[in-house]
């Protein structure tokens, strides 16, 4: 983009649409906003093409807002502030900023100073040239602890490569770039943003989503939201990727199944025990095996009409399901705050 005032002006009054918008989720990160911005703004100054930076400030209890609005007025810069009602996680920060992006492409990145924004103009320009949906950044030198963050990673990536069948070496760095029109068909909930290409696989070939290296830096300001707990809630979060990823449209396939396997289990039980009772005359009115045989036959029941208000539930979620996940108090333009 070209960093000069009359360039931002020259784009609204033609109308030119916005090649790239970056997005960037902030909580507490009073210390990395003003370094962020001017850190994207150099490696963006010879970028060919029109491009905007929206910053989502995920309920931040510190400057974080303040000090990113003083760069509302600044020469070349198409910035927007989206500030958000209170903390909804990173997940629906980056929900909300997608929304907002109007770009035929978009970057996401951390807003720690982790992520290099250097290597955003050479990842748009691989993405074009593989003709991708998706490009994830690979932290192949990653600057992290070893035991608190490298080791959770690297069994998180395992797992949910092995399981979503899209083999990544890292699946947790924020530095991708999308094309809009594919990920705006992605809806982002709960703390999913790891998962982000099995969702992406959804919609899209897994051929279409590549990886680069990229830069990583050690964090400067502030503590890390994330510790070794992470991997445990990597774990359930990958069963429920696993779930939506094969049963989304048709949950009744997966409880019926459930319901269908311990159903010919009781049978099979309560067959042997009718032989053994009626055939063998032995009393079977106290033996475990039948308590197990009239409980595998209930759980059955209930797994295939689960599966029935399942597939009720699914239909409703096709055809109704406008809900956010966020929900934004002001965006700021310039120095005015829009509801």
């Amino acid at each position: 983009m070209r960093t000069t005032a009359e360039s931002v002006t020259d784009r609204i009054e033609t109308a030119e649409p916005i090649e790239l918008s970056l997005v960037v989720p902030l909580f507490n990160e009073e210390e990395s906003v003003r370094p962020l911005i001017e850190r994207i703004c150099a490696a963006m100054a010879n970028y060919a093409a029109t491009w905007e930076l929206i910053l989502v400030d995920d309920g931040s209890t510190d400057a974080t807002i303040a000090n990113a609005r003083e760069a509302l007025n600044r020469p070349g810069l198409d910035l927007k502030i989206v500030a958000l009602q209170r903390n909804f996680g990173q997940t629906a920060a980056m929900q909300a900023g997608i929304n907002q992006a109007a770009g035929r492409l978009i970057a996401t990145l951390d807003g720690d100073l982790q992520n290099d924004p250097k290597d955003i103009p050479g990842m748009v320009a691989e993405l074009e040239r593989r003709e991708l949906d998706l490009l994830v950044g690979w932290r192949k030198n990653r600057q992290d602890g070893l035991l608190l963050r490298k080791v959770p990673s690297f069994i998180a990536n395992r797992l949910i490569g092995r399981i979503t069948g899209v083999r990544l070496h890292d699946y947790g760095c924020s530095l991708k770039i999308y094309r809009g029109s594919v990920i705006k068909q992605v809806k982002l909930m709960g703390e999913m943003h790891r998962f982000i290409p099995a969702w992406v696989a959804g919609v899209v070939p897994s051929s279409r989503i590549g990886e680069v290296p990229v830069t990583h830096h050690a964090r400067q300001h502030g503590v890390s939201k994330y510790g070794i707990s992470r991997t445990f809630r990597v774990i359930l979060d990958l069963l429920s990727v696993m779930f939506f990823m094969r049963f989304k449209a048709r949950p009744g396939h997966f409880f019926g199944s459930l319901g269908l396997g311990l159903g010919a289990l009781s049978a099979i039980i309560l067959f042997y025990l009718f032989i053994d009772k009626f055939v063998m005359g032995n009393d079977i009115g106290t033996r475990p095996l039948f308590l197990i045989g009239v409980m595998l036959f209930l759980s059955a029941v209930q797994m295939i009409t689960t599966g029935i208000i399942a597939e009720m539930i699914a239909r409703t979620y096709y055809r109704d399901d406008n809900s956010l996940s966020y929900i934004v108090r002001e965006v700021y333009e310039g120095d005015a705050p829009h509801q």
